[in-house]
């Protein structure tokens, strides 16, 4: 069941087995949570501007994204229950930039968040790209 676990056999220590299926560690924290904010913010009839949004999205994001490239560089570190944490705060994250979104298309934090992925990502996937994993 690919889609619930986008990782193959050699990353599986980056999954948990539940109910014999196969999980991401991230992404058991990040969807389940970046939904209920949706919901709850909605719900508060949150304003769809905050000073702090900006920073705080990104701070929220950054933990999540050095998980992952140390994960990138050195796959057998790192620990489930720091990439579920990084997940349920990257979950906040989207939570709050997807909410404004989804009511005010491509807002600042939304942006901002993107662009710091690319940042990040682009240099990280393009190392580790040429060549096999260093364990």
């Amino acid at each position: 069941m690919f889609w619930l676990s986008h990782h193959h056999a050699e990353e599986y220590n980056r999954t948990y087995l539940l109910g014999g299926v196969r999980v991401c560690a991230r992404c058991l924290g990040t969807y389940p949570v970046l939904l209920a904010v949706m919901v709850g913010l909605f719900k508060a009839r949150a304003p769809l501007a905050w000073h702090w949004d900006v920073p705080v999205v990104l701070g929220l994001t950054l933990p999540a994204l050095v998980d992952w490239a140390v994960g990138r560089f050195r796959p057998a570190s790192g620990s489930n229950a720091v990439r579920t944490l990084t997940g349920v705060l990257l979950g906040v994250a989207l939570g709050r930039s997807l909410f404004i979104h989804v009511q005010r298309p491509l807002p600042a934090a939304l942006l901002w968040q993107a662009g710091l992925v690319a940042v990040v990502a682009l240099p990280v996937l393009f190392a580790t790209s040429r060549g096999p994993r260093n364990e």
